[in-house]
């Protein structure tokens, strides 16, 4: 069936030398797979040693004291005694949102 079509195109017999045996592709694919990983651990040592390198001179200009702030201290929430007033005005608007929906 697959003669037919094939019929008119020249086939090519040299082609075991084109593709790759399983073993040929385990071996390029695991050569690929370590050379990425080398690539990024190297990335992280060069990260590490650049953040190190950083630590030491900001440890150096002293820039690594944190200066206190004046901020002022919270006070404890006063309680007004309104509490009723405030719980009976979320109730009614409440109420009146589900009478108008």
């Amino acid at each position: 069936m697959f003669r037919f079509f094939l019929k008119n195109y020249p086939v090519r017999r040299d082609f075991e030398d084109k593709y790759m045996t399983i073993t040929e592709m385990l071996g390029q694919s695991g050569l690929l797979t370590l050379l990425g990983m080398c690539v990024v651990f190297s990335f992280i040592i060069i990260l590490i040693i650049c953040m190190t390198i950083l630590k030491g001179v900001i440890h150096a200009l002293k820039l690594d004291k944190e200066q206190p702030a004046d901020t002022p201290k919270a006070s404890a929430p006063v309680n007004t005694g309104n509490d009723g007033a405030i719980i009976a005005a979320i109730a009614a608007a409440v109420h009146d949102k589900a009478l108008n929906s």
